[in-house]
Formats: structure tokens, sequence, C-alpha cells
């Protein structure tokens, strides 16, 4: 049986680093080829070769489509053969329909006039046929994070594509959302369609391919069956050693009360609905508190609120070390010991064209750099300090963030909430979107800033990170706080049953 595609030997260079060194890789019709490998390991990087983002001419090696070799000068050639790519961040246009957006550019017309009536049966038909239940004319801007990635394969389908790639589609979906995916990714799959997916969550990883390829520093480790590996296999292929236990072991000593809230209470702005009802919680020195819920359930709304960041109406009572205070803006929850890593570090967290130096002293400028004058030499020297600290892999303070790898950057944003000398760290999904050997790290970083006595809260979607790393966990479903278990209490089952409001099965 030939391959679909073949990579021969691709090999890419930017200024002072080779990010592909030989990369061989093939897929065959009605596949599902799996990628994955450390960020900066280079996988986007190839698909990036392989959709013509990066042009013939300006890497090494062949692409071979159904048996002929082919150069793609843009990304429309490499549509044109059959190729489609899903990015991590969607393409779409939020103020333009369902419809308009899955026929952007390729709108059916006639003497130059769009054909709204066949533009919007086409759209409906194959979103009935990826038994997708969203309207053609509504606003992608009004759909869920979920639903905008379901889109964007509809859109990617709309080209016929006999090849697609996804590249961490399962990121911001939730639980029922992936499964949709998964089943209209299987009955592609059935249809011939050959896939590579590239994901960082190796459960779906290996419930869903045949093979798996990995990269690692720009290179091809292998590739192999899928049932011939582990999760234990891939992690060591991926970095490059043997890893034990993923959560670091914790005994932490926990002091005095660092946060407390009271009958915290938040609506959106616009809509005047409520998001977080009546939520008091408490956080002590020395201890990592998880907030797990499902998607919508008023996490990173309650966060927000206490950082001054959510701009709805809100009511209730912070208290930081016992004193009450009044907190409206992000400057003050600074200025009162409270960093907030957030979920979306390239939009919240980092200016990304800007140099490490710049990200990591922004927010504690005036301690670092001086109370009149900006010193640039101990903003450079806490910079490279916490760099150390974090194990930043850069070649200097200088480095511009935007190059980094989604771990490194992570890291980048943790050391910027670092620098500011705060009482209570608020964490986002601090692991989202980046790999397991970054994960790791990070994982040791929260563990070893809790054992200094900082106390730490968490948001995260994945339920082993939550309870392999917090010392307690509350729960929210629908706004309200359903559960609250220290981590000898809380089961999977339990903080589940508190997640989807099923409370006497959490007790």
């Amino acid at each position: 049986m030939t391959p679909i595609l073949e990579m021969r030997s691709i090999t890419k260079e930017f200024p002072g680093v080779k990010a592909l060194d030989g990369v061989t890789l093939d897929l065959y019709a009605g596949e599902f080829h799996s990628l994955v490998g450390e960020n900066g390991a280079g996988k986007s990087t190839l698909m990036k070769v392989l959709s013509g983002v990066y042009p013939a001419g300006t890497y090494g090696g062949d692409i071979v489509v159904e048996g002929e070799t082919r150069q793609f000068k843009t990304v429309r050639d490499a549509e044109n053969a059959g190729i489609a790519i899903i990015f991590q961040e969607l393409s779409l246009v939020k103020e333009l329909t369902v419809a308009e957006n899955i026929f952007l550019g390729r709108e059916p017309s006639r003497f130059g006039v769009i054909n709204w009536t066949e533009l919007y049966q086409k759209a409906g038909k194959l979103l009935k046929d990826l038994n997708l239940p969203i309207n053609p004319k509504t606003p992608v801007g009004n759909l869920g994070i979920g639903s905008q990635q379901l889109v964007e394969i509809a859109k990617a389908l709309s080209q016929n594509a006999k090849i697609l790639v996804l590249d961490e589609p399962t990121a911001a979906l939730t639980e029922s959302e992936v499964e949709t995916l998964f089943d209209i990714l299987r009955n592609l799959k059935a249809r011939g369609v050959g896939m590579i997916y590239i994901s960082h969550k190796l459960g779906e990883v290996f419930e869903m391919s045949e093979r798996i390829t990995v990269l690692r520093d720009g290179k091809t480790v292998g590739t192999s069956d899928a049932k011939d590996l582990t999760v234990q296999t891939v992690i060591a292929k991926m970095v490059g050693r043997e890893v034990g236990d993923i959560f670091p072991a914790s005994s932490h000593e926990f002091g005095e009360t660092a946060l407390e809230i009271k009958n915290l209470t938040a609506y959106e702005a616009e809509t005047n609905k409520l998001l977080v009802d009546n939520v008091s919680f408490s956080v002590r020195k020395g201890e990592v508190l998880g907030i797990s819920g499902l998607m919508g359930a008023g996490r990173s709304e309650l966060l927000m609120s206490i950082f001054g960041a959510h701009y709805g109406k809100r009511a209730g009572e912070v208290f930081v070390e016992g004193k009450k205070v009044s907190i409206n803006s992000p400057s003050e929850a600074i200025r009162n010991g409270i960093g907030f890593v957030t979920e979306d570090r390239k939009r919240f967290g980092l200016i990304l064209d800007q140099t490490i130096l710049d990200n990591m002293t922004l927010a504690g400028l005036k301690r670092i750099g001086g109370a009149f004058l900006i010193s640039r030499s101990r903003e450079n020297l806490a910079a490279k300090k916490s760099m150390t600290e974090l194990r930043v892999k850069a070649n200097s303070p200088l480095t511009v963030a935007g190059t980094l790898s989604g771990g490194n950057q992570q890291k980048v944003v943790l050391g910027k909430w670092l620098l500011t000398n705060p009482k209570v760290l608020f964490l986002d999904e601090p692991t989202r979107g980046i790999d397991v050997g970054a994960k790791q790290e990070i994982y040791a970083n929260i563990n070893e800033l809790a054992r200094q006595g900082l106390a730490i809260v968490m948001v995260s979607s994945e339920l082993p990170e939550i309870m392999g790393l917090s010392d307690r966990i509350i729960v929210l479903h629908e706004g309200k706080m359903t559960g609250e278990f220290t981590r000898s209490e809380a089961t999977p089952e339990k903080v589940m049953a508190a997640a989807t409001g099923n409370l006497a099965v959490s007790v």
C-alpha cells in the first residue's frame, strides 16, 4: 500500500537554529497518525512546511503527495493538493457567519455576486453531514470556543481535503465536545481521509492512533504502531529519558491564612448573567488550593473578579493576610500581593514581540528597577536569576518571548509574577498547551513555591493535575461551590460528581 503523503528528509533552518533536521513522516489514506514531542521539537514547523506557510525553497527535502513530488509556494497551493491544516490559533472571522467563514474566499457566485441561498444551503448540508447542530447563519463570535473549533474543521473539509492536520484541536473543548470531534474524525477515517494529529494529551493519542511518530530537537526519534507503545515509553522518547511519577511528592507546611474570600458574586458585564454565585473560600501560606469544575462553571471568572479584572457587577469581601482590601483593578491586586498567571498567556500574559527581560520585569518594575529611576542592570540580573531558577531555555534575557516554545513562554509568565514578590499566586490552566516534559517542570515549580510558603490557587480542567498537585480542592458548578475535599478525601468520582451538580454522589 502506497502512502498518500511522504515527507522525506525535511530540513528547516532559522537564523542560528536548525528547527528541523532530516525529519521523515508518512501517512496512509484513512490513517490516524499522531505526531508528538515536547514544545520546540519541531512539530508545528513541520506542519507549516507541509501546508505552504513556509514555501518551497525555504526548506530542504521533498513532499510527495499521492506519488507526485510537490512544491507549495502558498497555503492555497497546499489546499489545492488536498491538504488542510487546523492550527492551534483559530483563523475564523468572528464578525462573519458560520457559512461565510466556511466558504470565505470561495463563495458560490455568478458574475461576481454571491449566491447567498446556495452558500447557506451548502454550509447547512456540510454541517448536517458532520452531525454538527450549528445554524450556518449564526455569527461565529456568538459560538463558544468548542463550537468554533468544529466550524474550523468543517471549513477544512469543505475543501475536500484528503489530508487533514489537527494541531492541539481539543485544548479548549469540553469532554462532550471532544467526543463529538472524535466521532467526526472516526467518520472521516472511514471515508479515507488521512489525518495527522498533534496533541500533548497522550490519552487521546492512544485512543485514536494507528501509528505514532515522536520528534525530539528537530529530529525523528521513530515511528511505531500505537499498540506497541505505552504512555511511559512515548514520554521517554519525547524527553530523551525515563520519566517516573508525573506529579512530584509534596509535603507542604501550612501557615496562616493568606487569602480569604467571603460571599463573592459576579455577573457578566453585558447580559448581567450570574457567573459566580456566593462563593467563599480561603487559602493558607504554603497551600495549593485547586479549583475544579467543568467549562462554564465560573472558575476563571472567580479569579478574575478577585483580581479586579472582571468588569461586570460583583459583590463580596476580600481579605489578604487578615486585612480587608478593596481591589477594583489589576494594579490594586498587585499592590495587595496577588499575582495572576492567566489562562491565555499569549493574549494576557505576554507581549510577544518584546524580550524575556521586558516581559519578566513588567509587573514588578517599581520593585526591581528602583523607586525613581529604572536600573536596567538590576532588571537584567533579576531576569537572569529567574530564568535560571525556572530553567527557561533561551540564549539570554534579550531573546524575544514570541520565539519561545509554549512551555518556556509559560515559565516567563510565571517568572513575571514571582518578581512582584506575591503573597498569593493565581494559576489559571498553568499547563494548557505545553508538553509533558515542560509540564513536569511547571509542577516542580509549583511544588517548590508552596514549600517556600507561597499560597497558590490553581484552576485546571485536567482532573489528574488538580488531584496530583492540590492540598485541597473546591469544586464549582454553574457558579456555585458544590464540593470541598482534602487531598486524602478527593477521588475522581467525588470531584466529577460535584462538578456535574450531583451533590448526593459527591458526599
